[in-house]
C-alpha cells in the first residue's frame, strides 16, 4: 500500500520468513514424495484407515486439483486430497492425508479451537479484504473513524490467523499419534512425516507473524499521526 519504516522493520522480515517457509515446504514435500511407505499404502488409503478407527463414517474422501490443495471442508463434511497425495504411496502424501484427517477428528470431536475458526471465516474475510484499505485511506484522508474502522476489521482477520495455529499444530499431533497407534508407518517413516508436517506448518506461522506485524504497524501508524 505504502512504504514507511514500520513496513520495513516490522512486515518485510516477515515476508521474508513467509517466501522462506514456502520454499521448505515444497522442498521437503519434494525430497519425502519420492520415498515410499514401507506398507504401500496411498493418501486415500491412510485416511479411510484413519477415518475408521475413529469412528467417523460420513466424511466423503474426494481428489481435487494442484499441489498442496489438501485441505478438510467442515461444512461439506469432505477430505479433499490433491493429485500428489490421493493415490501416492510416498511418505509425503501419507503424512499429508493423515494432517488433514485430523481435522476431520476435530470436527467430529467438536473441538473449540476449531469450531472458532469456522465461525471467524466470514470476518477474516471481510477483515483482510478491506481493514488494511480503510485504515490507510483513514491515514492519507486524515479521517480516525474510518482508520479505527479498518484496524478493527483488520483486527478479526489477524485473530483468524491467530487460532489457526492451534488448530493445525493440533492436527499435526493428531496425525503423528494415529498413524503410531494404527501402525500405518514405521517409527523412521514418521520422522519423515513430522519433517514434511514440521515445514508446512511453518507457512501458517509465517502468515500469523506477518499479519500481526502488519496490524501493530497500521496501530503505530495511527499513534503517530495522532
Amino acid at each position: 500500500m505504502f512504504f514507511d519504516e514500520y513496513y520495513l522493520l516490522l512486515v518485510v522480515p516477515t515476508i521474508i520468513l513467509s517466501l522462506w517457509a514456502q520454499i521448505m515446504v515444497k522442498s521437503t514435500f519434494s525430497k519425502y514424495s519420492k520415498i515410499a511407505c514401507s506398507k504401500k499404502l496411498t493418501g486415500v488409503d491412510a485416511a479411510t484407515i484413519l477415518l475408521r478407527s475413529n469412528s467417523i463414517t460420513d466424511v466423503k474422501i474426494e481428489q481435487i486439483r494442484g499441489s498442496l490443495t489438501d485441505h478438510y471442508s467442515p461444512k461439506d463434511k469432505k477430505l479433499r486430497l490433491s493429485d500428489p497425495v490421493y493415490g501416492s504411496m510416498s511418505i509425503s502424501a501419507v503424512g499429508v492425508a493423515a494432517h488433514e484427517t485430523g481435522h476431520a477428528i476435530q470436527h467430529a470431536l467438536h473441538w473449540g479451537p476449531l469450531a472458532l475458526r469456522s465461525t471467524l471465516v466470514p470476518v477474516a474475510n471481510i477483515g483482510s479484504a478491506l481493514g488494511p484499505w480503510l485504515a490507510v485511506a483513514g491515514l492519507a484522508l486524515s479521517m480516525p473513524i474510518l482508520l479505527n474502522i479498518g484496524i478493527f476489521l483488520f483486527g478479526g482477520a489477524v485473530l483468524f490467523y491467530v487460532i489457526t495455529l492451534p488448530v493445525e499444530f493440533n492436527a499435526s499431533n493428531r496425525a503423528i499419534a494415529i498413524l503410531r497407534a494404527n501402525n500405518v508407518l514405521t517409527e523412521q517413516e514418521l520422522k519423515g512425516v513430522k519433517k514434511v508436517l514440521t515445514a508446512a506448518a511453518m507457512t501458517y506461522v509465517a502468515s500469523a507473524l506477518t499479519a500481526v506485524m502488519s496490524l501493530l504497524r497500521l496501530i503505530l501508524l495511527s499513534q503517530r499521526r495522532r
